[in-house]
């Protein structure tokens, strides 16, 4: 099948290069010159496991291609995919002027039937209002279908290569038959592909990420309980995810979540309910209790240093906001740094992979370094902000003479209290009793 993707972000990139693996004919069209003249060239623009070797393989068998012309990529294409950015405007709603923009282009330029494919995580009522503006362009035939993304970044590619599911949101029996068709290959281990009309298709997108985020925000404010009870939210964990009517993904406590989609769809969604003359009451709360997670490390340094950090040097051991991607959107470290550096503190700072992009948001007061261990030489304590493998089993021999303070404030509770004691840590973590002196309180 051809296909046309229109957006080389995240999501566009990702889903382009995976359909031309099954055989697709795919053009991935971008106005960003520069930047489709280096995907000619080889050069991936974000950090996805696998992501590079994929796009290389098909650019090669020429199934996969780039380009700025979207009249032509438009003219080829039966099903043409939008895939831009929808980010949130100051009062949580989705900008969709990208989106819009692209329906009327593929409208104008449209040589007959086209299956317009909303990728692009938008809100309900837009698979309408892109049918609208597209047909009003042409005489030719536009039908529109959402089928919204639910990659996890980092593990993007298997997740679209094998998906839990695919959602298809479409209003006559030949979109679906087309849509059915594309997914099939990915779906040969039994994956169902769920077809509904388009307005439930949009909603269970962001009733996916709502309910993740509340999942993430529920587990931090049972640590923060646990850290004034001395409970250790680990073995609660342990309890309450055995019950198969909750399960363990997403019970993991820890300094927040960010990204380029909780974060953002929250606020969508609550938005939504306010236009519809309803409130999200989880919602607010979910939100609120991540914003302030992202600074409990904060009030860790704070309480142990007081105020006033100048003279002290701390470092991060992550910067992404989760391991395997660069992506710093909404990163707790984001909001560490800031707060440290306002303080007066020197901040030293490594990442395997988001240094450059932590450049362009906080800028060059942050000290980067590639070796984590020059980041804690001499430091005055450790916040591991990022669980990355590579900080997992560090050498805390070396950290411990090394450090001018002996002091780890673990983030994402990934440093058992043993090793901690072995080593003459001081350890604090979220929810998790902590490790004083050498003497687990």
């Amino acid at each position: 099948m051809k296909i046309t993707i229109v957006g080389t972000g995240y999501v566009g990139l990702v889903a382009g290069t995976c359909f031309a693996e099954m055989g697709n004919t795919v053009t991935c069209i971008d106005i960003d010159a520069k930047k489709i003249a280096r995907l000619q060239e080889g050069h991936i623009p974000i950090y996805e496991p696998g992501l590079s070797e994929l796009v290389l393989a098909n650019v090669r068998h020429n199934r996969l291609l780039f380009s700025t012309d979207l009249k032509k990529g438009v003219e080829d294409a039966r099903v043409v995919f939008i895939a831009v950015g929808t980010p949130s405007r100051a009062d949580g709603s989705a900008d969709l002027s990208a989106v819009f923009k692209v329906a009327a282009d593929i409208g104008k330029h449209a040589n007959g039937p086209k299956l317009i494919v909303d990728k692009s995580t938008v809100p309900v009522g837009t698979a309408a209002r892109v049918k609208e503006l597209a047909q009003a362009e042409t005489e030719h035939l536009m039908s529109v279908c959402s089928n919204p993304e639910f990659l996890k970044e980092g593990a993007a590619i298997d997740d679209f290569l094998k998906p839990d599911r695919v959602v298809v949101g479409a209003e006559n029996e030949e979109d679906f038959e087309i849509m059915n068709d594309l997914y099939k290959p990915f779906v040969r281990n039994g994956a169902p592909i769920y077809n509904m009309d388009p307005l439930s298709a949009e909603m269970t997108k962001y009733a996916s990420n709502a309910m993740l985020a509340t999942r993430i925000s529920f587990m931090n404010e049972i640590a923060n309980i646990c850290d004034a009870v001395g409970a250790d939210v680990s073995m609660v964990r342990q309890g309450i995810g055995s019950d198969s009517r909750i399960g363990k993904p997403f019970l993991y406590s820890g300094i927040g979540y960010g990204g380029s989609c909780f974060p953002k769809d929250v606020k969508a969604i609550m938005h939504t309910a306010r236009e519809y003359g309803t409130e999200f009451k989880i919602l607010e709360a979910v939100e609120e209790v991540n914003k302030d997670m992202k600074s409990l490390m904060l009030r860790h340094i704070v309480r142990i240093f007081g105020e006033d950090l100048t003279g002290l040097t701390i470092g991060l051991w992550g910067l992404s906001f989760k391991p395997r991607t660069d992506d710093m959107r909404e990163a707790p470290a984001i909001t560490l740094a800031k707060g440290l550096l306002a303080r007066g503190a020197t901040v030293r700072a490594t990442d395997p992979e988001a240094i450059a992009n932590a450049r362009e948001l906080l800028g060059e007061e942050v000290i980067y370094m590639e070796d984590p261990y020059a980041v804690i030489d001499g430091a005055d304590a450790l916040i591991l902000c990022t669980e990355w493998n590579e900080y997992r089993r560090p050498d805390f021999e070396r950290m411990a003479l090394s450090m001018k303070r002996r002091l780890i404030l673990d983030g994402r509770n990934i440093y058992p209290a043993s090793l901690m004691l072995q080593h003459g840590f001081e350890r604090y973590g979220v929810g998790i009793p902590p490790v004083r002196a050498g003497v687990k309180a």
